[in-house]
């Protein structure tokens, strides 16, 4: 296993540092595992620390921000938590950049440490407490808390874990927490885990209270007498010929849990059941007339087919029967006129399947010569209408994919987000993609990435929708797409996600590996 020495870089934040970073074989996961920058700033006052890493594109030399650390206040000598997690590639060489987050300050060195990532996805949940801790406070007890490190290869330790903070007790009890195996040992069982106790002060100058070692094959023993610790200070055993320990430490709970991916549910025989929902609303225009975004030009695709075929032609590959539900909304339907909001497009009310992604294709392009488009934007009955296949099967080995292509503003949005809270607890994802040039402002309060979708007082289970602008890929004439394979990554890029939270949520675990399960597609990023 393959673990650089500690670099050291000098670091000015009006001069972020940059520096090349060579790949090993294969796809290794190294970790950016200590960032401890050392600043000669004169005061503590409202210092806060943070550090940014960027990656430089390979053909685009772009610096692009790939994430953070978290923000550390009231020290001089921050140990940040929160990794970088990188692929390794031994064919390319990447550039990285760190900018320190205290700006205009001569900041010191940064000193980071990489390591090879285990393959090991088992993911520990422990609980622990403490009983008779020094006393540091002069008018209290002690506000302690727990630092996590893990040994590296090369003999130092890296911080892994923080509890939370219990105030005014010498006998804390703390929050179960979990963590990666891999980021408490890397795989190694018998890998030294040290473990500090500190006594928390508001100006960071946290009171060192003990320390003690174990690892993690001692630690899945779960509770028993080989797992109470003594905490014990150095100095103060060293100086003090009575000195027994500082308190105890004593594991409560623990317990181990494989972390799936969506691989290995596809690879188990788990299904993605595709529905296809189409906007035939009057508001894309006349269907004969060129400027309408239902136009069927004899030379290209219109948006709508566009967009159908990019998506579609990706998800049908984790589908073994190939056959997909079709729907339409908001247009009047033979024979008698009524406006549906959920008609098949083949017009089999007994059975809407298509055969292939060609076969929505063509359904579609019938159905325009028959529906007249009307309105309004109802999105929750096609919504609730796959809910309702949803809810038959929710032992792990279906999920259903619901996309939605639209061009405008929801007229139905109360019920759409009713439908979308209950939809949440079922296995399905919506995906919504805006065609032409509408503002799309509701969809994005739909895709629920920041703020979770409510409906009378409940809040959804899960984000379950993402929403794309399909203006964003096409090219100025609005007639090619730029690029098929990133509209279809942005568009199916969290249905992974999705999928696996469903599956946790109500702890189903995939079924051994089918030999004839479809190989997951090189455009979604698993």
């Amino acid at each position: 296993m393959w673990t650089p020495s500690p670099s050291l870089i000098q670091v000015f934040c009006g001069n972020p540092c940059r520096f090349n970073y060579w790949h090993l074989k294969d796809v290794i996961q190294p970790c950016c595992q200590r960032v401890c920058l050392k600043d000669s700033l004169g005061s503590l006052e409202k210092l806060i620390a943070f550090v940014v890493l960027y990656v430089q594109g390979i053909g685009t030399k772009e610096w692009r921000e790939f994430g953070r650390t978290e923000m550390i206040e009231n020290t001089l000598n921050p140990d940040f938590v929160r990794k970088f997690v990188l692929d390794y590639f031994f064919e390319e060489k990447q550039n990285l950049r760190f900018d320190v987050g205290i700006p205009g300050k001569k900041c010191g060195n940064i000193v980071f440490t990489a390591e090879e990532l285990s393959n090991c996805r088992d993911i520990a949940t422990m609980q622990l407490c403490a009983n008779k801790l020094d006393k540091k406070d002069f008018f209290g007890k002690s506000d302690p808390f727990l630092v996590f490190y893990r040994s590296n290869e090369d003999g130092t330790f890296t911080i892994c874990h923080k509890t939370e903070v219990i105030k005014n007790t010498l006998n804390p009890v703390w929050q179960p927490f979990t963590i990666p195996v891999r980021a408490l040992c890397n795989g190694d069982y018998d890998r030294t885990v040290k473990v500090d106790v500190y006594d928390w002060d508001r100006d960071g100058s946290h009171d060192f209270i003990g320390e003690f070692t174990t690892s993690y094959r001692e630690l899945s023993r779960g509770q028993s007498q080989f797992n109470v610790y003594e905490v014990l200070n150095p100095k103060k055993k060293g100086r003090k010929k009575k000195y027994i320990n500082s308190g105890t430490v004593t594991l409560l709970s623990f317990k181990v849990e494989s972390e799936y991916t969506f691989v290995d549910f596809i690879r188990g025989g788990t299904q993605l059941n595709f529905t296809v929902a189409i906007d035939f609303t009057a508001s894309n225009g006349n269907p004969s007339q060129p400027t309408s975004l239902h136009y069927m030009s004899p030379y290209q695709m219109n948006a709508y087919a566009m967009a159908l075929k990019a998506v579609g032609e990706i998800i049908q590959d984790y589908d073994s029967d190939k056959l997909f539900p079709a729907y339409g909304f908001g247009a009047k339907i033979p024979p008698d006129g009524n406006v549906s909001h959920a008609f098949p497009l083949n017009s089999d009310c007994e059975n809407a399947n298509c055969v292939g992604i060609e076969g929505v294709l063509e359904a579609y392009y019938e159905c325009l010569r028959t529906v007249q488009l009307y309105g309004p934007t109802n999105f929750a009955p096609v919504i609730s209408q796959v809910a309702e296949a949803a809810a038959g099967v929710t032992d792990g080995s279906q999920y259903f994919v619901l996309l939605m292509i639209t061009d405008g503003v929801i007229s139905d949005m109360v019920q759409t987000k009713e439908a979308v809270v209950n939809a949440s607890s079922l296995p399905m994802s919506i995906i919504i993609v805006g065609v032409g040039p509408a503002e799309f402002d509701a969809m994005e309060e739909l895709d629920g990435d920041e703020i979770r979708v409510s409906s009378r007082g409940r809040v959804a289970e899960r984000d379950i929708v993402q929403f794309v602008p399909f203006r964003d890929y096409i090219d100025r004439s609005g007639n090619q797409v730029l690029s098929m394979a990133r509209l279809a990554k942005d568009v199916l890029a969290e249905i992974p996600e999705q999928l696996l939270s469903f599956m946790k949520s109500r702890g189903i675990e995939p079924r051994p590996a089918l030999s004839h399960s479809p190989t997951p597609h090189i455009h979604i990023h698993l």
